[in-house]
């Protein structure tokens, strides 16, 4: 018997018996719908799990710091973090880029406005091209621009706040008018000196001395991070800068004074050299993060990554999956003893056709591959309309989550609807099993005087 001929004769039998194979379909759709939804519940909060963690740094990211177990002193810089720590990172196996990091705090004026809490971090133009930062206006800081270039977090213009009355925007709800790619924003960085000059009678606190109001500078912006107000991101609080130039421009600020942030001697004088706040490391595979981390760890530094936590996580997540997963398989599980009762019923309903195809010569595979093609219909069916289901409630889990939690909880890709539909086949058949397994067996004569 062709495949053509099997094809037609099994379908047709299932429609002859609609209601039953609608209810037995409709077992199959809830068993597949629960699986999938369940398993897509683990899949979306590993997604959102490794899309925030590349966002908050990567998954292929070490940040190195100053062993802080050990006694740092001022003039201590034995663990301090140096241009030749930063060399030796690079010829560990597996590093692709090393970026010394400089943090400072500076402050930021425009009219009236003002903003004392910049966090202005200096990094290698190829350690910032290579942390996925979306740029909404402008550009990234460009290597040899020859001058200082600020790159605005969504966030910084949130603290600008009008020291002529008025709050920020945290006490207004109302974004500073300020256009931070346009506008003329002077810099402070000698913050110190600024409050000093400002308060406590314009005297130094330390010698009592009259305090000089340090200089403003102007300082280009190269671009502002994508976002709004209100959406938070790793990078939304920071001022990007290349770390070259801003090294040169402090440098020239803080001439035979020490750098705010920077180790002094027991005199209180600065070091020649320049320390850093942390390495920002990008390793070439997550894979290879660990050993890095251990090498780096070895030199006598503290070096923090997200690989061991990812791994944890992923591990939990593989439970939760398989928790949730086995919970939908409880559904396919009454929809397979649904199967198996339906073709039962349908061999015991067609025991005489079953004789006269076995009489007419017809081979017992045949037989046992329409019945077996039967359960398929059905598990295909059922698999399909269970999948589309699936897509359905997916949104609507999301819809109401992304309003709470602002995430989406549920993610089914296209190779679990896949699979889904193949394991509803699969257990239809093998749900149709054993019944063909009797059709087969049933006595030709017997079979044709049953009534």
């Amino acid at each position: 018997m062709r495949f053509v001929d099997l094809w037609r004769m099994s379908s047709s039998n299932l429609l002859k018996r609609k209601m039953r194979t609608i209810l037995t379909v409709l077992g199959v759709v809830i068993g597949t719908a629960s699986i999938v939804v369940m398993i897509s519940l683990g899949l979306g909060l590993n997604r959102s799990m490794m899309k925030e963690i590349e966002e908050n740094g990567g998954l292929t990211t070490i940040t190195v710091y100053p062993d802080y177990s050990s006694d740092i002193s001022d003039d201590n810089t034995d663990r301090q973090l140096t241009d030749e720590l930063v060399e030796a990172i690079a010829e560990i196996e597996h590093v692709q880029i090393v970026s010394p990091v400089l943090n400072i705090n500076a402050i930021g004026r425009y009219g009236s406005y003002e903003n004392t809490y910049m966090n202005v971090m200096g990094m290698t133009v190829e350690a910032l091209s290579k942390m996925n930062i979306e740029v909404k206006e402008g550009t990234l800081p460009q290597k040899d621009a020859g001058v200082l270039q600020f790159l605005y977090g969504n966030q910084v213009i949130n603290e600008f706040y009008n020291s002529k009355g008025g709050g920020s925007y945290w006490e207004t709800g109302e974004v500073p008018d300020i256009d931070l790619m346009n506008d003329t924003i002077f810099i402070i960085f000698d913050a110190e000196a600024y409050w000093n000059s400002k308060y406590d009678d314009g005297m130094s606190s330390e010698s009592g001395t009259p305090v000089t109001p340090p200089k403003k500078y102007l300082v280009d912006t190269c671009g502002v991070i994508a976002g709004g107000p209100e959406d938070y991101g790793q990078h939304s609080w920071n001022i990007y800068c290349d770390i070259e130039e801003l090294t040169k421009q402090l440098k020239k600020i803080f001439k035979n004074k020490a750098i705010p942030g920077q180790p002094t001697t027991s005199s209180g004088k600065p070091y020649k050299e320049l320390y850093y706040s942390s390495i920002y490391v990008n390793v070439d595979n997550i894979d290879n993060v660990s050993d890095v981390q251990k090498s780096i760890v070895e030199l006598g530094y503290q070096a923090e990554s997200n690989a061991e936590w990812v791994q944890s996580q992923q591990r939990q997540f593989g439970y939760i999956q398989a928790v949730l997963g086995g919970i939908g398989a409880v559904s396919m599980l009454v929809a397979a003893i649904s199967i198996a009762n339906t073709m039962m019923m349908s061999i015991y309903e067609r025991t005489k056709e079953i004789g006269i195809m076995k009489v007419l010569g017809c081979d017992l595979r045949n037989i046992q591959a329409l019945f077996l093609m039967e359960a398929g219909f059905i598990g295909l069916i059922g698999g399909a309309v269970g999948i589309v289901l699936s897509y359905c409630i997916s949104a609507i889990i999301n819809m109401v989550v992304k309003n709470i939690m602002n995430m989406q909880l549920s993610h089914i890709p296209v190779w679990l609807a896949g699979l889904a539909i193949g394991f509803a086949i699969l257990v239809g058949m093998a749900a149709g099993f054993f019944p063909s397994l009797r059709a087969m067996k049933l006595s030709p004569l017997a079979a044709i005087r049953n009534d």
